[in-house]
C-alpha cells in the first residue's frame, strides 16, 4: 500500500472492512498507515462516492452513526448495516474497547470474525 496516496490507502482499508463487520475512524486510519488521522478518513469518505465503497461500515469511535438522527444518511447507513446483521441500536454498534494484537498481524485483529 506504500506506492498509494493518503486517500487510495484510506478507501482500500475501507473495502477491506467484511460484510458484517465495522471499524472506527480511527481503526481504518491505522490500517492505511496513518495513526492519528481519523478525520482525514472521515473527509475522505465525504469526498467520493463511489457505489461499491462500502462506506456504511465505518463508524465514531464509540460506535454510532455519524450522521444526525433521523437524516436520510442515518437511515440508510443504519438500513445497510442490518442488511448485513449488524445490529445497530439507538444509532449505535457495539466496537470492541480494545483490538487485541493476534500475533502481531494486525488485519486478523482488525477484522477477526464476531
Amino acid at each position: 500500500m506504500a506506492d498509494l496516496s493518503p486517500a487510495e490507502r484510506i478507501l482500500a482499508a475501507i473495502r477491506a472492512i467484511p460484510p458484517g463487520q465495522v471499524a472506527g475512524y480511527g481503526h481504518v486510519a491505522r490500517r492505511a498507515g496513518l495513526p492519528g488521522r481519523a478525520r482525514m478518513v472521515a473527509r475522505v469518505l465525504r469526498e467520493h462516492s463511489a457505489p461499491d465503497l462500502p462506506w456504511h461500515r465505518v463508524l465514531r469511535s464509540d460506535g454510532k452513526i455519524a450522521f444526525p438522527p433521523n437524516s436520510k444518511g442515518y437511515r440508510e447507513q443504519t438500513q445497510r448495516l442490518r442488511a448485513e446483521g449488524v445490529d445497530v441500536r439507538a444509532g449505535r454498534v457495539r466496537i470492541a474497547a480494545s483490538v487485541p494484537d493476534l500475533d502481531g498481524n494486525l488485519d486478523a485483529a482488525l477484522w477477526r470474525p464476531r
